[in-house]
């Protein structure tokens, strides 16, 4: 019986932590979803422009952009962060706290982008190209007319999982004191000594953040199907 009472009272403790702690995690969640678009914005921007190079015939170029996607995936996100926010100053470029973070997640997200938007458009059959330029078009007109609005609806699926990534990968943000989720969280956790309840009420809340973005994803890719018939 004791046992049972036991369960009941650490039940009973954890709904009102979680009740009591839930509505002073949203300044945190605010900040994460204006971390992760700002974020997932200028990283699609840098991973479309990163890709349209890549495709050029300048060796130079792709040798920079390679070099640029080679830094971003042998090296951890959590040290380009501590690199922009704590490296930087030592070379005498300071930022804020905020844009150091924007930064470093686009240009983290950036490279995986622009291997997405690379493969969509050379998976467009080489005909479509030659078809259009047929018509008149410039290399520049086939390719915004004709490859990227196809090439964009292949790589929703792909672009819409690097997206949720980049809502997780937002908690990393916490190591330069960018106050959100998961510094809350930590914070919560060492003031309350109430673990379990703490980190429930953040993963609950990067659960909610994903499922949104994920059904929303959803919508359009399917709306773009319906689209194509």
């Amino acid at each position: 019986m004791e046992w049972i009472l036991a369960l009941i009272d650490s039940i009973v403790a954890f709904f009102l932590t979680v009740f009591k702690f839930t509505p002073k995690f949203i300044p945190g969640v605010i900040a994460t979803m204006e971390l992760t678009f700002f974020s997932i914005l200028l990283g699609t921007v840098i991973g479309f422009i990163v890709a349209m190079l890549k495709l050029t015939n300048k060796k130079v170029i792709i040798k920079i952009t390679d070099f640029y996607i080679t830094i971003v995936r042998g090296t951890p996100l959590l040290l380009q962060l501590s690199f922009i926010f704590y490296g930087l100053p030592s070379l005498g470029i300071e930022i804020d706290r905020f844009p150091s973070a924007v930064i470093g997640l686009a240009f983290h997200n950036g490279a995986y982008i622009s291997e997405i938007f690379r493969g969509a458009i050379e998976s467009i059959d080489y005909g479509q190209k030659e078809a259009a330029r047929s018509l008149g078009m410039t290399k520049w007109q086939s390719m915004k007319r004709v490859i990227l609005p196809q090439a964009f609806k292949r790589s929703i699926p792909a672009l819409g999982n690097q997206f949720i990534i980049a809502v997780k990968d937002s908690s990393l943000a916490s190591v330069i004191t960018i106050t959100e989720i998961m510094l809350l969280t930590r914070q919560y956790g060492a003031a309350t000594f109430e673990i379990f309840p703490i980190y429930f009420i953040a993963g609950s809340y990067y659960l909610a953040i994903t499922m949104v973005l994920s059904k929303l994803l959803r919508k359009l890719e399917l709306k773009l199907k319906v689209n194509e018939r």
